[in-house]
């Protein structure tokens, strides 16, 4: 237990101000061009995955090959993209082509730790990059093998992760892998979370893999009233819906109820592997989630919620930034941060873990160049050189105001 007036050995985490830098140099120009096509799962129907995405099309992943000194190093990620909680919600999903299907898939361009340009991502450039496509509204997790014949939904997000990652051992040679590092953000950084130490499992002669999760790390929000049957509530449709109860952390749910093993910090005390997480005390995607809806009969939220959906990301946090936001909804948002101050204080003291912790209303951070290489910076790191240190074992050590 980590007392209040102190953050865990692991790292210290400092509230920053912040604005962002929009430079587009002639690296980033350049690595707009880079392109990668859409690869299907081979044998799906072999392996038992077959139909998988909600809309029943096979899963598939961008594949980008390491080359150099990084032709044994992985790095395997999971976009975001929300969740799905009801027949409506997931029939509506499998329907847009970059959420709940594959059906038009077709390429994609590298940006920012997938580049292969040296000046933008100098750690990772040649790795073997990977990037998982989300088809399934549940953050990689679901396993239903029956098919509802009135929705013909297919809830099988777990054979996606799976079945790309065999792929991958058995045709692509990443059981050679020396280095790997599974990242996700938003709903794929709680997929990185809940999926850490499965991947680790699946490269047992690795020298070292570790995890990033970015803007994954969801809350409960217990000591923010009304937000946390908010948050709860929101989970519980989520696990309930895609069957998830099974395919959670044992060592969560046989202490917790199911929906509790969806908030990250009830479940990164138990994870062996190596992890990083990134994210803001401001996260405006669980402040106007999670939170702002409980007030919703109070005048004025709406233009407070839309005041901070058009907030520079990186802007100094006081209340001169939301003048559409009354004393006491800016007041609720301020809470928040000291409700996620107070949920990291839980975790336990772990030398394999590493915080990038600021106080932007942003929500992810890595997939955007100005952040990757511009603000925020904590002791003078950028989130890229943080994110390098972190995997090359330098700790990251950040002094509290």
């Amino acid at each position: 237990m980590v007392s209040h007036n102190r953050v865990p050995v692991s790292v210290w985490f400092r509230i920053i101000f912040c604005v962002p830098v929009f430079i587009e140099s002639q690296a980033d120009s350049q690595n707009a061009d880079q392109k990668l096509n859409v690869a299907f799962i081979t044998d799906a129907i072999t392996k038992g995955a077959g139909k998988i995405c909600l809309d029943g099309t096979p899963g598939a992943y961008y594949f980008a090959k390491g080359f150099g000194d990084g032709i044994n190093n992985w790095m395997i990620y999971l976009p975001g993209g929300g969740w799905c909680n009801s027949k409506e919600d997931c029939l509506d999903r499998s329907l847009n082509e970059r959420l709940g299907s594959n059906k038009n898939a077709t390429t994609k361009a590298l940006v920012t730790f997938q580049s292969q340009n040296k000046n933008i991502n100098p750690d990772f450039y040649n790795w073997n990059f990977i990037e998982i496509r989300y088809c399934d509204g549940a953050s990689f997790m679901a396993d239903v093998e029956a098919v509802n014949p009135e929705t013909n939904l297919y809830l099988r997000g777990r054979r996606i992760f799976t079945s790309v990652i065999e792929e991958l051992m058995s045709t692509q040679g990443m059981n050679n892998a020396e280095n790997a590092l599974l990242v996700g953000n938003s709903a794929g950084g709680l997929a990185t979370i809940l999926n850490c130490d499965r991947f680790h499992s699946f490269l047992p002669g690795a020298c070292r893999v570790k995890c990033i999760s970015d803007s994954g790390f969801f809350i409960q929000a217990e000591h923010l009233r009304g937000a946390q049957d908010n948050a709860i509530n929101k989970f519980r449709k989520i696990i309930l819906f895609h069957e998830l109860a099974e395919f959670l952390p044992k060592s969560c749910t046989q202490r917790r109820a199911p929906e509790l093993c969806f908030f990250p910090e009830n479940v990164v005390n138990d994870i062996r592997t190596p992890l990083f997480l990134l994210n803001s005390d401001f996260d405006r995607y669980q402040i106007s989630v999670l939170v702002l809806p409980n007030s919703t009969n109070e005048v004025g939220w709406r233009d407070c919620k839309n005041n901070i959906s058009n907030l520079p990301s990186c802007l100094k946090n006081n209340t001169s930034n939301l003048p559409c936001c009354t004393e006491n909804q800016q007041q609720i948002i301020m809470d928040f941060q000291t409700s996620f101050l107070k949920t990291l204080e839980k975790l336990d003291d772990n030398p394999s873990r590493g915080l990038y912790i600021t106080s932007c209303y942003a929500h992810d951070f890595i997939p955007y160049p100005p952040y990757w290489k511009g603000t925020p910076t904590l002791q003078n790191k950028t989130i890229q050189q943080a994110v390098g240190d972190r995997q090359f074992k330098i700790y990251i050590q950040l002094t509290a105001m």
